[in-house]
This record gives structure tokens, sequence and C-alpha cells, in this order.
């Protein structure tokens, strides 16, 4: 423990910290976490830039998934510098203002891409409610200003988090419970009163997790109902079919976030390492796992790719 008697503001050190009881491993713990990163790129990458040159896949939902692949590629990169620093090169300190930093862009496109989801939960509804009015509800203009505000609450959000922490003091020397900077754990490690910290952290959260968790909810009551309301067997389980894939991603996303929410306040003290494997799961697998569930699910993201891969045998033939 470090004494709080040797506080400062803005130039506090804060040591990383990687799986507890496994620091002669952590070379070896690298590889699945470091190979998970690489695919997670690559595999978002892809996404992206199939979306961009294909024109059958110039369609609202492949837009919104273009926008949880540059949303699943920010938390990539804000999270992968620290991971790698720490477990191949042993180094753990970082200054105050570039943990400030990380934690500002890991939030905000943890947020963005809530955002986004609940952006593709409302798409699944009007193509399953209003199928008719489906293009002209959900147009390239509206996508855009919805993409904006997505964009834009995650920053106003987000923004206080950074400035208000340089009010607070720290020790000289400060151990993150994790590998990259976070919201709650840096204001648990302040010296001083963290009251507003903590009053701002738990609105920003209510207006971005909270609300759209409960607006994902409702989506799906609401498509639930509409399907129940379709005579026919078949057509029900092919409306069903098409949100198949994003429920997916929405139990990927939110369901690390639930267990380690619930641990945090549990038995974090008595399994800290099962702590720090659940705050990695919540950061790597939704933006690993996103591009291979649509891949599966999604047969035009397959036929794009396969129409991809064979031009490339005829150009490099």
């Amino acid at each position: 423990m470090f004494s709080c008697n040797t506080s400062t503001s803005g130039h506090s050190t804060f040591l990383l910290t990687g799986f507890p009881g496994l620091e002669a491993s952590h070379h070896w713990v690298s590889i699945p976490v470091n190979l998970t990163c690489v695919v997670s790129i690559l595999g978002n990458s892809i996404i992206l830039l199939l979306i961009r040159t294909d024109p059958a896949l110039h369609e609202p939902m492949y837009f919104f998934l273009s926008m949880l692949a540059a949303s699943d590629l920010g938390l990539s990169a804000s999270t992968f510098p620290t991971m790698m620093w720490l477990f191949w090169l042993n180094a753990r300190e970082l200054p105050f203002d570039i943990c400030a930093a990380q934690m500002f862009f890991i939030h905000a496109f943890t947020y963005v891409e809530s955002g986004v989801l609940l952006a593709m939960a409302f798409d699944r509804f009007v193509a399953i409610r209003e199928p008719l009015h489906y293009a002209t509800i959900l147009t390239h203009s509206a996508m855009a200003r919805m993409g904006a505000a997505i964009l834009v609450r995650a920053v106003l959000l987000n923004l206080p988090g950074p400035i208000l922490l340089r009010r607070l003091l720290f020790p000289q020397i400060s151990v993150l419970s994790h590998c990259y900077c976070l919201h709650c754990d840096l204001v648990g490690l302040a010296c001083s009163d963290t009251q507003i910290n903590s009053l701002v952290g738990l609105v920003s959260i209510l207006f971005s997790l909270g609300l759209d968790s409960f607006l994902i909810v409702l989506s799906y009551a609401l498509i639930l109902r509409t399907v129940v309301s379709i005579a026919s067997p078949g057509e029900r389980l092919k409306a069903l079919n098409t949100c198949v894939s994003h429920l997916c991603i929405v139990l990927i996303f939110y369901l690390p976030k639930l267990g380690l929410s619930v641990l945090h306040r549990v038995e974090k003290h008595n399994y800290p390492a099962l702590a720090v494997l659940m705050a990695n799961l919540h950061f790597l697998v939704p933006p690993f796992m996103n591009p291979i569930v649509y891949c599966i699910k999604s047969k035009q993201i397959r036929q794009g790719l396969l129409k991809s891969f064979k031009r490339k045998r005829v150009d490099v033939s």
C-alpha cells in the first residue's frame, strides 16, 4: 500500500496489474490475449472493408454493422497497447495523463458500441413491424444522424471524467486492478473526496448502458408482440431468425459486464484473478466474436467474403 501523505494531483504514476498469482507466466498468458486482439482487429477490418466495397451490403443493417466494427476497432486499439506493454515488456508504469486518456477512449468506445447495439435493435424492430416503410424510415441521412448522436453522446458523457480526475489527490504511485485504466478503478485509488466523480460516473452509466439495455429489452418485447400476431408459423420463424445475430451480440456484450459488476460487489477480493479475467472478457470477447457471429449467421456477409476471395484469386492468377 502507498500512503496518501505523498499525494499529488495530475502527476501520479499508475502501475498496471496483470493476472494476480500468474506474474511468472505472463509471457504465456499473453499468447491467447494477443491472438484475440489481433484476430479482433483483422476481423473487424475485413468487415469494414467488405461493407464499403460490396454494393450488395449497402443496406441499413450492414451500415450499423460497420459502425459496430468501427467501435470494436477503437476498443481494441484502446486496450491492446497497455496489455502488450505489460505482458511482453513487463512495463507497468503509466503517467496520469496517458491513463486518463486511455480511460476516456475505453469508456467512450464502450458507450458507442452500446448505442450501436440499440440502433441495430431499432433496425430489427422497423424491419419486422414496418417492412413496407423500412427504406423510407431508415434512410442514409437518418442513419448518419443516429451515428452522429451516438458518437456525441459518448463524448459528452465521458468528457467530465478525465477533467474531474485532475482535481483529485492520488498517491505518488498507485496500483491499478487491471492492465488498463478504468474510471471506477481510478476513483477508488484517490485520497480526496470522490462523491462528485462517483455521481458523474453513475449518471454516465445510467444514460448509456442502463438506458440502452432497457430500450433494447423494450424493442425485443415489441418485436415478440409483432411476431406473435403473424399468422404463419413459417413467417414467425423467418422474422425471429433475422434477430438471432443481433441478440447473440447483445448477450456477448452485456453478460460479461453484468458478471463483472456482480463479482466486484461479492467476491472480488477473494478471487482477484477471476475479477481480472472477467474484465478482460468484457473488453476482449465482443470485438473478437462480433465478426464471427455475423460471418456465421449472415448469408450476405459469407457471399461477400467468397466473392472477394475469388476476385483476389483471379487477380493473382
